[in-house]
């Protein structure tokens, strides 16, 4: 048998009430029933976890060992279940969603979450490349929430109005067609980059800084870059006539591979910010939930990121 939460109550029960036959009238049980339930979980636990004679139940050493755990994991349980119902309360009060976010796949799965958790709120989606823009939108109230990145540490748009939290920090792979010469490798030195062609999608942040800098570090500068939506950059990889940077949680597609980069020299940091007196400000702890679990979910569906994260642990999903 399981040791279950509800094993840890009758303990409790028993050590508060002193004896078995009040413990079992403060449960609503027969004396008999609790005294067999109390038979099982002792021998769960390997050993009795009371004294029983004429002045009732005392604790065993063993007993006062469940006890103190059963002190610290009743209240934190109890804590979790109180914050979970604000969670849904609150979200349940928000009739609507306004979501932006730059182009990936972390929109599409809170999209999904919150219709499924949500499904009579109205949820309405905006994209861009912009992340200026979309946080813009959030300040005049136009947006809810955004979800946006960062390269590196660097500070998001509207820090001193939005709040920002992190969602996930992931490492920057590189985008190889699956017969190029190191696709075969389980990571790449940037400087063995050094003669491609390269091609990423657009964005006003300073990524484009952070990825000059990295090749300067590396020892060049790269000789093109053309920039294009994803499908584009996807198709001239294939193609093998460049490669690319993807965040490591890129899903895996036909006829490329992505492999990290010796070093992690470029990281991008998932955002997620709202307007601390907008409406739906309550609900955001919650939305912030719901987002590390998209990105959770997203790096266990690439194989080579998940175990490429369990030798990480400075990468990933925030806590």
């Amino acid at each position: 048998m399981d040791l279950e939460l509800r094993h840890l109550k009758i303990i409790r029960a028993i050590d508060e009430a002193g004896s078995l036959t009040r413990a079992a009238t403060s449960l609503g049980l027969a004396q008999s029933a609790l005294s067999a339930q109390l038979k099982r979980i002792e021998r769960a636990l390997g050993g009795p976890l009371f004294e029983r004679g004429r002045h009732g139940a005392r604790p065993t050493p063993l007993g006062e060992l469940v006890l103190d755990r059963a002190r610290v994991l009743l209240p934190a349980m109890r804590e979790l279940q109180e914050q979970a119902v604000r969670f849904a309360n609150t979200l349940e009060d928000l009739p609507r969603f306004r979501l932006g976010g730059t182009h990936g796949p972390l929109l599409g799965g809170l999209v999904d979450q919150l219709s499924v958790l949500h499904p009579h709120a109205t949820i309405s989606t905006l994209t861009s490349w912009s992340v200026e823009e979309l946080s813009e939108l959030v300040v005049s109230g136009r947006l809810d929430f955004t979800l946006v990145g960062t390269c590196g540490e660097s500070s998001p748009p509207a820090a001193d109005q939005l709040v920002w939290r992190t969602v996930a920090r992931d490492p920057i792979f590189v985008m190889l067609s699956e017969n190029h010469p190191l696709a075969e490798e389980s990571e790449v030195e940037l400087e063995r980059l050094a003669g491609e062609q390269w091609v990423d999608a657009p964005g006003d942040g300073c990524f484009g800084d952070c990825f000059y800098a990295a090749c300067a570090r590396a020892g060049f500068a790269p000789s093109s870059v053309y920039e294009m939506d994803t499908s584009g950059c996807v198709h001239l990889v294939q193609l093998g006539r460049a490669v690319a940077l993807c965040r490591a949680i890129f899903p895996p597609t036909p006829g490329v591979v992505t492999l990290p980069l010796a070093g992690s020299p470029l990281s991008w940091r998932h955002l997620i910010g709202w307007h601390p007196a907008s409406a739906a400000a309550g609900a955001a702890p919650a939305v912030v939930m719901h987002a590390r679990q998209v990105h959770r979910d997203a790096a266990g569906r690439n194989p080579r990121y998940a175990k490429w994260l369990a030798a990480h642990a400075r990468f990933g999903t925030a806590s």
